[in-house]
């Protein structure tokens, strides 16, 4: 009895150091994380020149430099900031030092550093492995204090990010994370091993984290002041899986890799990659015949993921075959996948760009647009089958006809709503600044427009213009056209946007009413971004 006493209490007290100094980092990482509390404006894609405010909260951690990182959608089209520190009850004011839409990342800098008094900063770690354990940390909806849950790495590898669409690297967790853990850390073995972002709808305990090889990235590339993004090399493959092709190809049995089938007119690689082309490798990395590459021992990913590890401005080497010869290429990294979409993805911080033209409003067409609203009353919109095209030489951007405020000079087209502007006066046009000159310059009596099936719509010129003025008035709006668009001299007394509602005309009646804003972008349905708890009126609601 007496030596089993002693070998328990031996062993109590040689686990009692271990047990105390891993109670004590415990404590030094709640110290380390923050609430954030976000006053957003948000933007109204139907109606441009509206906006409407609403409040909410995610999570955060301090980091060295006496920083906060969280992520971007938490503090997205932001116009006031404030954090609050685990054990505190004091709201600090906070500003947005820099952040990465593409990346769902974002660094908070505090008014008063007096904030960081006592807290010690977390550190990046390492990419981990699969069925390690993770600690999760922040304040998601439920309750107000922190929340603290424990799950392990399932599996590592490229996804679809909500909050950009962006297709990039991503840790799945099964720790349970909710609306408002969105900007928390995850810690393993006391270091940050992530930035949680994002859950699966419908699924039980699927989250994803941004890993810390992106957010590394990231802070790199802050390290001159200005954010440059994730290059991209605007080339479009497919996989090398089926027999027939590789015969076509005259590929041996040990030559893998992807086919180049199209080239973007302004890729960096235009002069180094031909269509028909086979890349096998990237900076050495063999590419598989899936178009998978293995970033660590037994563990495939998207060949993309050695093109994301780069900065712009890095050079890019790739091994190809070309007429059944090996060849070795490179070129300089200049672009982003935003240089190489018709319809640009998600935007934040920044207001939609229009123009009203006797009544007619126009505006380019966004991911932003597309989602919110009218064009879900089909699938199959031309304005969805423009999420998947590439722009060109010749084309840009699109324009949509976004809707027609009625007057009884814009008789006849009360119900066009989503109609894309294919020509003005016969013509073709580059981009939405082309478009708009068009307008700005015109000098006949009527500017005629045409869609892909050749319908027009007429406006007469002068009565257009001799009528803009009343329409505006008359629908409760303060300009014509987005600031970005108006004479220098009226840039210091117009604003951007008016929170009133339009006056809603009887012909407008018999109209479908637009749908409620999709949350979850169309490639990435199953997805729902962990964004902060919307609070309004007290209460708490997903988003």
């Amino acid at each position: 009895m007496t030596k089993f006493s002693l070998s328990l209490l031996c062993a109590i007290l040689l686990y009692t150091g271990p047990l105390s100094n891993i109670f004590a980092n415990a404590i030094d990482i709640k110290g380390s994380i923050v609430k954030i509390y976000t006053v957003a404006n948000q933007p109204n894609y139907q109606e441009p020149w509206n906006t409407s405010s609403s409040q909410f909260s995610g999570s955060g951690s301090i980091i060295e430099g006496n920083k906060v990182l969280t992520n971007a959608h938490v503090i997205a089209n932001s116009t006031f900031l404030e954090v609050k520190r685990y054990g505190q009850t004091k709201r600090y004011g906070a500003e947005v030092e820099a952040v990465s839409h593409d990346a769902d990342l974002a660094i908070l800098t505090l008014e008063d550093e007096a904030f960081f008094d006592g807290a010690t900063p977390l550190t990046l770690g390492d990419l981990p492995t699969t069925q390690e354990e993770v600690i999760v940390y922040g304040f998601p909806t439920g309750g107000d204090t922190l929340s603290v849950t424990k799950g392990v790495v399932s599996r590592i590898e490229h996804q679809s990010y909500a909050h950009s669409s962006e297709y990039m690297l991503s840790v799945q967790i099964d720790a349970a994370i909710n609306p408002g853990n969105s900007g928390g850390p995850v810690i393993h073995n006391g270091k940050i091993s992530g930035v949680v972002m994002q859950g699966l709808r419908g699924a039980d305990n699927i989250g994803y984290m941004v890993p810390t090889t992106t957010v590394k990235h990231f802070f790199k590339d802050m390290e001159d002041g200005k954010y440059d993004g994730f290059p991209d090399i605007g080339i479009i493959v497919q996989d090398m899986e089926n027999p027939s092709s590789r015969k076509k190809f005259k590929l041996t049995e040990d030559q893998t890799g992807v086919l180049a089938y199209k080239i973007l007119f302004n890729s960096p690689a235009i002069d180094a990659i031909k269509p028909g082309d086979i890349i096998t490798a990237i900076d050495g990395h063999k590419i598989a015949n899936d178009g998978t590459v293995e970033f660590r021992p037994k563990e495939y990913t998207s060949f993309g993921y050695y093109i994301d590890n780069h900065q712009i401005g890095d050079t890019l080497n790739i091994d190809l075959i070309r007429n059944s010869k090996p060849l070795n290429v490179d070129f300089k990294l200049t672009t982003t996948s935003k240089d190489f979409w018709l319809v640009q993805r998600e935007q934040y911080d920044k207001f939609p760009r229009y123009f009203i033209y006797g009544g007619f409003v126009f505006t380019p067409v966004t991911k932003n647009y597309v989602n919110s609203g009218m064009s879900f009353f089909s699938s199959s919109s031309d304005l969805s089958k423009l999420l998947d095209e590439y722009p060109s030489k010749e084309k840009k951007e699109a324009v949509v006809l976004a809707q027609v405020l009625a007057s009884k000079n814009n008789k006849g087209y009360h119900n066009l709503y989503d109609w894309l502007v294919e020509k003005v006066n016969g013509k073709t046009f580059n981009n939405f600044d082309e478009f708009h000159a068009i307008f700005k310059n015109a000098d006949k009596e009527f500017i005629t427009l045409e869609n892909n099936d050749g319908y027009k719509v007429i406006i007469d010129r002068q009565v257009a213009i001799d009528e803009n003025a009343s329409i505006l008035e008359r629908y409760h709006i303060e300009s014509a056209q987005s600031h970005d668009l108006q004479p220098k001299a009226e840039e210091k007394e117009s604003n951007i946007a008016v929170k009133t509602k339009p006056v809603i005309d009887e012909s407008l009646q018999n109209r479908p009413s637009a749908l409620p804003t999709k949350k979850v972008q169309d490639k990435i349905e199953a997805g729902i971004n962990l964004h902060p708890t919307q609070e309004k009126l007290g209460m708490l609601n997903h988003l």
